[in-house]
């Protein structure tokens, strides 16, 4: 896959998943206002990802929030398998603090294989992070305040969430993704 095809499959996950299912409420106006930065990593090794996201950090910090207001780092190839890709973000966390933007920027994590703590893999509820590839989400902490500010009870996102995936089911899940017939 080159650059434009995993960015437009990304996209097609925020439009369908993110968005569509009301995954994330304050998604949409970042979205429809192009403040998402798109940034496909090709780094061979997690040296060069790590990179990467030191660049990505620095960039979004110093990025005008009414241009640029959220980062997803995107890596098709590197960390397919989801234990490595969470220890990885222990990595991404400790680059947070290295920059000096703890409570400025913070990380979400959204992988293929996604699988919270003390669940299945093939449990439902943990489509909420699963993505189409492995994607650190640079997030302004400013930006998640004004909108948990603005959405009440955002506590609840995170359940109503599971609740919206298992009414929707695996094989509702599936039919987002396929592709409507001529």
């Amino acid at each position: 896959m080159n650059e434009q095809e995993v960015i437009a499959a990304t996209r097609e996950w925020i439009e369908k998943a993110v968005i569509g299912l009301n995954l994330c409420p304050f998604a949409k106006a970042v979205y429809v206002k192009e403040q998402v930065r798109y940034v496909v990593s090709t780094a061979p090794h997690l040296d060069g990802l790590l990179e990467d996201l030191d660049r990505e950090l620095d960039f979004l910090a110093a990025a005008d929030p009414a241009e640029i207001d959220t980062t997803l780092l995107i890596h098709p190839t590197l960390l397919a398998d989801f234990l490595d890709f969470n220890d990885f973000m222990q990595l991404a966390e400790a680059a947070v603090g290295e920059h000096g933007l703890e409570g400025v920027i913070q990380i979400a994590s959204f992988h293929p294989r996604f699988q919270f703590e003390g669940t299945a893999p093939d449990d439902i509820g943990n489509y909420t992070n699963r993505a189409p590839f492995p994607i650190l989400h640079l997030l302004r902490e400013a930006s998640i305040e004004r909108a948990v500010a603005a959405f009440p009870e955002a506590e609840s996102i995170y359940q109503r969430n599971i609740e919206t995936l298992e009414k929707l089911g695996h094989a509702g899940w599936d039919s987002l993704w396929e592709k409507p017939r001529d």
